[in-house]
């Protein structure tokens, strides 16, 4: 895994977020395991950029770093004497093995809280068993085992969530989703095997959906330029879906216009379908959509 580079790629909000977000798409394109370590060091770089964590040079050729805040988590942060400390397991830790750094979210006695911690025995040890995937198999998201890490704090409690680089990050997620939607549509798209009717069919419709969520992203990006400082929540759980469904459209479109033949013939198409469709389930699904709906009818703004 340590061939796997970290990406340089601009800070969003900086007037270049379009290249940022196809520059992830492009790494999704080409290979999602890649593409999610490489996209969880963009997003680390950029939250460590916001919350003044990041100096001139940073960080430093051979550092590669990645972001495991999801929940549920058991890791607890305690201030003793020579500062923080992290002990606990946290899951879902993309890249446990790739990582040498990590921003790594805890509770503490005020709140929750985001720690940079140096991802090294014996302090942060990744369990095995805790991965047995099959999609993303290669992204290495085991549980990682705290034990008395140091940890240096970024921001105050609740930051982390409520910056609105937080949502540029999620849209930055969706951009990654659209690559290996991209990749698996080109299995369909450059097809060695004259196409049927339905499966010409089936590839307008791709085209159709790859269009749709391509404009969504081009347009997010701008408003993200236009107004960095904003809370771009709506924002994005609308990307996010409308990547997701497309995504999930060229999944059902190129099965069924190729047959079960890429499936079990061709290992890298095999590989990528079953990748992406891991690797969506990040989204929440309804739970996003209820998110939607609320904001909407909170906000009382025109479509």
């Amino acid at each position: 895994m340590s061939i796997i580079e970290a990406p340089d790629l601009p800070l969003p909000g900086h007037g270049r977020t379009l290249e940022r977000l196809r520059g992830l798409t492009a790494l999704g394109r080409a290979d999602l395991v890649a593409a999610r370590l490489g996209e969880g060091h963009a997003d680390a770089v950029a939250i460590r950029a916001e919350l003044g964590d990041a100096p001139p040079g940073d960080p430093p050729p051979g550092e590669r770093w990645g972001v495991w805040a999801a929940a549920p988590s058991s890791v607890r942060a305690v201030a003793a004497e020579d500062g923080w400390r992290l002990t606990g397991d946290r899951p879902w830790c993309s890249g446990a093995e790739w990582c040498t750094h990590a921003l790594v979210t805890a509770a503490a006695p005020d709140g929750i809280r985001l720690f940079a911690v140096a991802n090294e025995a014996p302090f942060a040890e990744p369990l095995d068993g805790t991965w047995p995937a099959v999609g993303m198999a290669g992204s290495d998201s085991r549980t990682v085992r705290f034990t008395g890490a140091p940890g240096r704090p970024l921001g105050g409690p609740g930051d982390y969530v409520d910056r609105p680089g937080f949502w540029h990050g999620g849209i930055g997620v969706a951009a990654v989703w659209f690559g290996g939607a991209l990749g698996v549509a080109d299995t369909l798209r450059f097809s060695s095997k004259e196409l049927s009717p339905h499966a010409l069919a089936h590839l307008g419709a791709v085209d159709v959906a790859l269009g749709a969520a391509g404009c969504v992203l081009d347009s997010a990006a701008a408003t993200i330029d236009a107004s960095p400082a904003e809370n771009q929540h709506r924002l994005a759980l609308r990307v996010r879906a409308t990547v997701e469904m497309a995504a999930t459209s060229v999944l059902d479109r190129v099965g069924r216009a190729l047959g079960a033949g890429p499936l079990c013939q061709d290992a890298g198409h095999a590989q990528r379908v079953a990748d992406l469709t891991v690797y969506l389930r990040q989204s929440h699904a309804e739970g996003d959509l209820e998110q939607l709906g609320r904001l909407l009818i909170a906000e009382d703004r025109p479509w």
